[in-house]
């Protein structure tokens, strides 16, 4: 499993790139993983309105669907769109191309709650 070691990451298996104050957000390695094949996503929409730790998407695979959680709250600015017509890329690149969306940081102190990637890595290690 990848952790990228520059990410941040969510107890409910969500990462998050951070560049001033826009976060960009999408699922991980593990939880692709768990999902099995992607085969829809639904993300949110511009401009909408996110709570830290609510539900803001899902995914769905061949063998489930599972809620996307919000890392932070604030403004989504931006989406990925090419996830519509290729959900695979959940599956393929989850920290590259198949990335969820991108949200304006209402709380910037909020990113202290997420874990780094050894804290991650033990979370997954069990």
């Amino acid at each position: 499993m990848q952790v990228p070691q520059q990410l941040r990451y969510s107890k409910d298996h969500e990462w998050v790139s951070v560049e001033g104050t826009r976060v960009r957000v999408g699922i991980t390695d593990f939880a692709q993983d768990a999902l099995g094949d992607v085969v829809y996503v639904q993300v949110p929409s511009v401009g909408q309105q996110v709570a830290a730790g609510d539900s803001f998407g899902e995914v769905e695979s061949t063998k489930s669907v599972s809620d996307v959680y919000a890392p932070v709250s604030g403004t989504v600015v931006a989406v990925n769109v090419s996830l519509a017509d290729a959900p695979e890329m959940l599956n393929s690149d989850p920290y590259g191309s198949g990335w969820l969306c991108e949200i304006e940081c209402t709380d910037l102190g909020e990113l202290d709650a997420l874990l780094d990637a050894a804290a991650y890595q033990a979370l997954i290690d069990g």
